[in-house]
């Protein structure tokens, strides 16, 4: 393939976002057999297929990775044209951790929304898996625990979000009146945001030998009924110190061993030459995450 067909790139794009040729023509006032053979000519121009025929439809791995290339022409156009009047948006797709999102995120990143025609495209995931988006070519930048660079790319360590295990007081009374224990974590429902929260699964192996199956543990993947269940008593859970600053302040959550805390060290991670406006998405984050996150040492 000699040269990208950028115009069906971007067929492609929203295709996928619009989960379905149907919806994809409407958006174009075309018919859903012009979408259909618009990417066939792509995929026969490429010698692949780019494009799985699901319902949703979903990007092959050819197919993401000139996704990502599509992106980036597309910020390197807007910062070409400089174009902060409004008239060409650019996405911005990021892989977050569900954490980062919830606190410090949005505010850092709010000088860039202010001055900037920029629409973004957020991914939720666990940090440990974020920095995949990147390396599929479904972001641009990545928020993760991988402290070593993608290949062609560079990382900067942003800090640690301190996490702690805390419950309303009335649970503490109930489940652990004598202390925190191994016995009495058996008989206390924890909540995890998924079932691949990995830092929930090391603390309580690492202090209280305990494996993931033997705990009664709520799945609930979302940062607003995740502190819900907990303030209803419903639950103790490790969560990052800052998300729940008001709720310890106020006494309406209690750290149940305060000795024990658990560090996540977070790195920004995306691909060189960084275009101009993801260089200043880059200083954005980079400069608020000192303010907010702890500037713990380095660990290997």
């Amino acid at each position: 393939m000699k040269n990208v067909d950028y115009k069906s790139l971007r067929l492609l794009d929203l295709i996928i976002k619009e989960q379905g040729f149907e919806k994809a023509s409407a958006k174009l006032f075309i018919t859903q057999s012009a979408v259909s053979q618009r990417v066939k000519q792509l995929e026969n121009q490429v010698g692949s297929l780019l494009l799985t025929r699901t319902v949703p439809p979903k990007p092959t791995e050819l197919g993401q990775k000139l996704l990502g290339l599509l992106y980036h022409v597309d910020l390197i156009e807007h910062d070409a044209f400089d174009n902060e009047s409004g008239n060409h948006v650019v996405t911005i797709p990021i892989s977050i951790n569900a954490d980062s999102l919830a606190t410090w995120f949005l505010s850092a990143i709010k000088p860039i929304l202010d001055d900037r025609a920029i629409r973004l495209d957020i991914k939720v995931d666990d940090e440990s898996r974020t920095l995949d988006y990147l390396l599929k070519g479904e972001a641009v930048g990545a928020i993760s625990m991988q402290p070593l660079p993608a290949v062609g790319g560079t990382c900067d360590y942003l800090g640690a979000m301190d996490y702690i295990f805390v419950s309303s007081p009335a649970f503490a009374e109930k489940y652990f009146s004598n202390g925190v224990s191994k016995e009495t974590l058996l008989r206390a429902p924890v909540v995890s945001f998924n079932h691949s929260s990995d830092m929930h699964h090391i603390f309580l192996q690492e202090y209280f030998r305990l494996t993931p199956g033997s705990l009664n543990s709520h799945i609930v993947p979302s940062s607003e009924a995740y502190i819900q269940l907990v303030l209803q008593n419903s639950a103790c859970c490790m969560i990052a110190e800052h998300q729940i600053k008001h709720e310890l302040e106020s006494g309406r959550m209690i750290n149940l061993v305060p000795e024990l805390v658990q560090q996540k060290q977070l790195y920004w991670h995306r691909y060189q030459p960084e275009s101009g406006t993801l260089q200043r998405i880059s200083e954005a984050i980079i400069n608020n995450a000192k303010d907010y996150l702890t500037q713990s040492p380095v660990t290997a």
